[in-house]
């Protein structure tokens, strides 16, 4: 992660300023960094334009000399930089499915990802000229949703998120969601699961092919001129994949979208669903045409004929793939693969030129203009105020968070037996305290367990949770589906109410049975303390799931991080004869926030006989005994802002980016590709 000077202005302000002052210091850094980000994307945007020529009129999708590297280091080398396109040329047309095939590692998603501008990674190079129609949409090879919602649901809720962002179908802006939403699940056959939760590994839901064809559903909401897919049939029995191919098929011929994916081995029933093909071997150009045409080239053009019966794709990619298990058949695959490859640069060149007229009306016919109405539309989109923006989208993603929380029965009856249980087992131990000396260690050590309990099963909660759902949320917003803000702030308002009832219920069992001060607002501070630690935690773990790239990284770094705030809680160390380095941790740390709170709002008008007050046993500690428990949820609030605020800049520093495509040739111009 690198911490830039926003964070740290963000940091000094909160830590230094009141409430009254920082809030509003806070929210106006906010707004000029947006600012400041808005302006270096209107500069990016207008570099990619150079390059770029996005159409309405034009009917196809076309690219010249694309060129892919990376810079990677190495301990022999500081940099070396390896090639994973070069010069790959071709286009796709309207209503005929084109597929990216080649052996594993040729660059099939690595071409998709260059398409679709959808290039991950801060080292590599992209170049070349493209010209694609319309909007475009990217269906990524693994499926992610939420796992509580079922398929109409999931659907219904992009129909709106797109209806609230002006992103939907002319014909379809005058139709209610739920007809939309009926008329794609009845295209994509999805109707027989309609009210079938979508599932993930510990809930049972739908079949991979009904979530894969899900997916396309979403995001045919927007109806995209262009769609890509990475690996459409991934991970499904040949019948499933059968059924997404043809309904990728369908998808072409009925509503005359340009569909582009890349697949891995098809079958010949697959492969008999293909219009046009791209081929690949080693990041190179090995045929771009019509189905039709690639048996005949391979034959005609180099001597190779496909065996009778035989999958004519699984004999190419045979063909060209690279044997390497002996360096004499490497030497061989590698002369074969630069002959096909001349072959191809050849014939690309000769049939799929980008010759053909100086404007788009030479080359297309009026029937098949895009309306201007599309433009329009995406203009309105742009213009729309921030605050609209936020009132639309918050609304639809609180009602979808709120939804997964709730039904999420399993967790939910987990972390209830957990709280319960630790109850059970605190409060048997420390069953019915007395006022003798011994019972003042007693509840010192049960308020600290206490603290340390609430805090654990909130943070593990959110660091094995909150990694599965950021993964969501980056391709939605990858997607510009949404903005961070009303994202963040509806998870919040939907989880808390919720979050809420296991340290409470906690609190309910354990305070009685250990005869802690039998008091409603004694016993109404406690459970507020816990809850508020839980809180923490909680927004602890999504500070930390934010820049932990998997599940088992957030794992291992949260309960790092929560040991240190457990030695400097309060009890165990006294924070004076510690090393100065270290007694920052102590005014930062969250357990002695919340156990403070317990202690202070426990012993404050105690007696111990024989032994010393309530009061005398908080000022060992260190503790104010009058002012301690409004201190300690102060602080514990200090936290949770800055915490919520920390997950907030994080999650807006870490959006995804990907690479923008320059010009291979600096005296090549754009017209040349019309």
């Amino acid at each position: 992660m690198v911490v830039g000077p926003a964070f740290l202005l963000g940091t000094a302000i909160y830590a230094t300023f009141p409430s009254k002052i920082k809030y509003p210091l806070l929210a106006s850094v906010a707004v000029a960094k947006n600012i400041l980000l808005k302006k270096k994307k209107k500069k990016t945007k207008k570099k990619t334009k150079q390059n770029e020529l996005i159409d309405e009129q034009l009917p196809v999708l076309r690219w010249k000399n694309i060129h892919l590297s990376m810079h990677k280091k190495t301990q022999k080398t500081p940099s070396k930089t390896i090639q994973i396109l070069s010069e790959i040329s071709g286009e796709a047309h309207v209503g005929r499915l084109f597929a990216i095939v080649g052996p594993s590692g040729s660059g099939k998603t690595s071409l998709l990802n260059a398409l679709a501008e959808r290039v991950p990674g801060k080292n590599v190079q992209l170049s070349g000229l493209l010209r694609r129609e319309g909007r475009m949409s990217y269906v990524e090879q693994e499926d992610a949703f939420f796992a509580q919602l079922t398929v109409k649901e999931t659907l219904l809720f992009a129909v709106k998120l797109a209806r609230s962002k002006n992103e939907l179908a002319i014909s379809d802006v005058v139709l209610q969601d739920e007809e939309i939403c009926s008329r794609l699940m009845t295209d994509l056959g999805l109707m027989k699961c309609a009210e079938t939760k979508v599932g993930d590994a510990k809930t049972r839901g739908c079949s991979g092919g009904e979530k894969k064809r899900l997916s396309l559903a979403c995001h045919l909401v927007s109806n995209p001129k262009v769609i890509f897919l990475d690996e459409p049939t991934s991970g499904l029995d040949s019948y499933q994949a059968l059924n997404v191919v043809q309904a990728l098929k369908r998808l072409c011929e009925k509503r005359r979208t340009i569909v582009v994916c890349s697949i891995h081995q098809p079958r010949q029933k697959i492969v008999d669903l293909f219009d046009d093909v791209t081929v690949l071997s080693s990041g190179k150009l090995m045929y771009h045409g019509s189905m039709d045409n690639l048996e005949g080239h391979f034959e005609n053009k180099l001597g190779q004929k496909c065996p009778r019966g035989h999958n004519i794709l699984e004999f190419v990619i045979d063909l060209i793939s690279v044997d390497a298990s002996t360096p004499e058949t490497m030497l061989e695959s590698e002369k074969l693969i630069a002959e096909v490859a001349k072959h191809a640069s050849r014939k690309n060149g000769a049939e799929n030129s980008f010759g053909g007229g100086d404007t788009a009306d030479a080359i297309l016919p009026p029937a098949e203009k895009t309306e201007g109405a599309v433009e329009e539309q995406t203009k309105s989109n742009n213009n729309k105020n921030p605050i609209q923006e936020f009132l639309g989208q918050f609304p639809l993603l609180f009602h979808r968070a709120f939804k997964q929380v709730v039904r999420d029965k399993t967790t939910n009856r987990i972390r209830l037996t957990a709280n319960l249980n630790s109850a059970l087992v605190f409060g048997s131990i420390f069953w019915k305290l007395k006022m003798d000396p011994a019972s003042m260690q007693n509840r010192f050590g049960l308020l600290q367990v206490s603290t340390i309990n609430a805090a654990m099963a909130a943070l593990m909660k959110t660091l094995t949770a909150f990694t599965k759902e950021k993964t969501i949320v980056t391709r939605e917003r990858a997607n510009n589906s949404y903005g961070i803000l009303p994202f963040f702030v509806a998870k919040i308002f939907a989880e808390l109410p919720v979050s809420a009832l296991f340290p409470l219920a906690f609190g309910c069992v354990v305070y009685p049975m250990t005869r802690l001060q039998p008091t409603v607002p004694k016993f109404l501070k406690f459970s507020s303390a816990i809850i508020m630690e839980s809180f923490c935690a909680s927004a602890m773990g999504l500070a930390i799931s934010s820049v932990a790239p998997s599940t088992e990284a957030a794992i291992a770094m949260g309960p790092g991080i929560m040991v240190l705030f457990i030695v400097f809680g309060g009890y165990y160390v006294n924070v004076e004869t510690v090393p100065l380095c270290f007694r920052w941790i102590n005014k930062c740390s969250l357990i002695r926030e919340g156990f403070q709170c317990l202690c202070c709002n426990e012993f404050a008008g105690l007696k111990f006989t024989p032994g010393p007050t309530g009061e005398k046993a908080l000022e060992n500690l260190g503790f104010d005994a009058e002012n301690g428990y409004k201190q300690g949820m102060h602080g514990l609030g200090n936290t949770l802002g800055y915490l919520w605020l920390l997950t907030l800049y994080l999650l807006e520093n870490n959006e995804p980016t990907f690479a923008v495509m320059k010009a291979n040739n600096g005296n090549e111009e754009l017209t040349g590709m019309n």
